[in-house]
């Protein structure tokens, strides 16, 4: 079991950020996520392999001025 942004989410051997976006209906180009406090680069996503317990959090970036 997964902890995303305070919700719980099934885990599952080998599940990546992707995976932890796709499921949780996360879109927005602006991204940042941090697993067990280490931000995960975008270009790492695909790759990134989730553990098991992990606290996850996808923070929305928003620009304006």
């Amino acid at each position: 079991m997964l902890t995303v942004n305070g919700d719980s989410l099934p885990w599952h051997e080998g599940m990546t950020v992707r995976d932890v976006l796709t499921a949780k209906k996360y879109t927005f180009r602006m991204l940042v996520v941090r697993v067990n406090g280490t931000v995960i680069p975008k270009n790492s996503f695909d790759t990134a392999v989730i553990p098991d317990g992990a606290l996850v959090d996808v923070i929305h970036l928003i620009s304006g001025g």
